[in-house]
């Protein structure tokens, strides 16, 4: 899969390949995934502890048609760290198959959405784990990055875009 990306005047091409989603999913999923689970033993310890995943306006559930994903993720009550993992096993061999495009997942920049998305799931599977004395929420700063109303009070399980509370949808 080929996309263009314009980098201030010069155009540059990005092929994403399997490489390149696994690595995309290693920094957006699987890494904050593995350093919150070290550090959930010590912020657990705290009153005043948050955690505040950095999300992506892309990451909503709207921007990604496929069925499958969509029922997985949305349906917030029987969501699971196994069902999520699932999924991104599940589009990463699409991508090794090159059938991105045939099960419907975004056409551009699929990896980065795909990935964004599955952190706002794992967000809301962190809240029904550990929310009960950690805020715990997912937040797409836009282009000035403001994450503090994320990290303020009480709230858990959110979704803000900039500062705004939004949907995960």
């Amino acid at each position: 899969m080929m996309m263009q990306l314009k980098a201030g005047n010069e155009n540059q091409v990005v092929i994403q390949t399997y490489e390149t989603a696994e690595d995309c999913f290693k920094t957006n999923y699987y890494g904050i995934k593995q350093l919150t689970e070290a550090l959930v033993p010590l912020l657990r310890q705290s009153d005043l502890a948050r955690i505040v995943n950095l999300s992506s306006q892309v990451g909503q559930l709207s921007g990604i048609s496929n069925e499958k994903a969509g029922k997985v993720l949305g349906d917030c009550d029987s969501l699971t760290e196994e069902k999520v993992d699932n999924l991104v096993e599940g589009f990463l061999e699409d991508v090794k198959q090159n059938l991105v495009e045939a099960k419907s997942w975004p056409s551009s920049l699929s990896a980065y959405i795909v990935s964004k998305a599955a952190l706002n799931a794992y967000t809301r599977v962190l809240v029904n784990k550990y929310s009960n004395k950690t805020p715990i929420n997912a937040v797409s700063p836009g282009l000035p990055t403001r994450t503090e109303e994320a990290a303020k009070g009480g709230v858990s399980g959110l979704y803000f875009e900039q500062t705004e509370l939004s949907t995960f949808e």
